[in-house]
């Protein structure tokens, strides 16, 4: 998965009155969970543009000054109700041998069959919760729906991974094609096209 690097300073006072100054200079209070003890910090808002405005997952490299540096994914953050300003971010410590679980986005591939005969997919997932070990987190999960015709259902169990578990019951639908007014009835469609290679010359003629 890929990482992306917040440059911070540890935060000596948090108290309202500290916090509010951050603020005003264009700096984010931000707590890190997680470790042996607590850790708090700011950093420069625009800073966390990457990290926040996008639907793609990420890990975070915390380099604090003075040399520490923390592993850590995006726990919580909070935002202004009027500006949408950052207000305050948790992060929380990962490690290389402790499985963390996260939301990762699913990347549907293809144009479902049944799309193409009128039918309407349903997304049902954005993106899926799973578990695994910090180093086997993929940056998306992969959900192929071109096979997919007119009732059909990609259910989580089409999707599973050695790499990683999935925190959601096996009967999850991920995503449906939807019938539509418009839609193509595919299997009369398919068993009139057999009957009609598979009709003789005398059985036509009897017709």
């Amino acid at each position: 998965m890929k990482s992306i690097t917040i440059n911070g300073s540890q935060r000596e006072s948090v108290g309202s009155k500290a916090t509010k100054a951050l603020r005003n200079a264009g700096q984010v209070p931000c707590v890190l969970y997680g470790g042996d003890k607590s850790v708090h910090f700011s950093a420069a808002e625009l800073a966390f543009s990457k990290l926040v405005y996008t639907p793609n997952a990420h890990t975070v490299v915390i380099e604090l000054e003075g040399g520490e540096s923390f592993n850590a994914i995006l726990q919580d953050i909070q935002f202004h109700p009027v500006t949408d300003r950052i207000l305050h971010v948790d992060f929380y410590q990962v490690f290389e041998d402790k499985e963390i679980t996260m939301d990762i986005p699913v990347n549907y591939i293809g144009n479902p069959r049944g799309v193409r005969n009128g039918g309407v997919l349903r997304k049902n997932k954005r993106s899926l919760r799973v578990k695994a070990l910090p180093g086997n987190l993929p940056d998306y999960i992969d959900a192929n729906i071109e096979e997919l015709k007119i009732g059909n259902k990609l259910y989580i169990t089409k999707l599973v991974s050695e790499a990683y578990t999935f925190m959601h019951p096996e009967n999850t639908v991920v995503c449906l094609v939807r019938r539509s007014r418009a839609a193509v009835v595919e299997d009369e469609e398919e068993e009139g096209a057999e009957g009609a290679e598979g009709d003789t010359p005398e059985e036509t003629a009897a017709e």
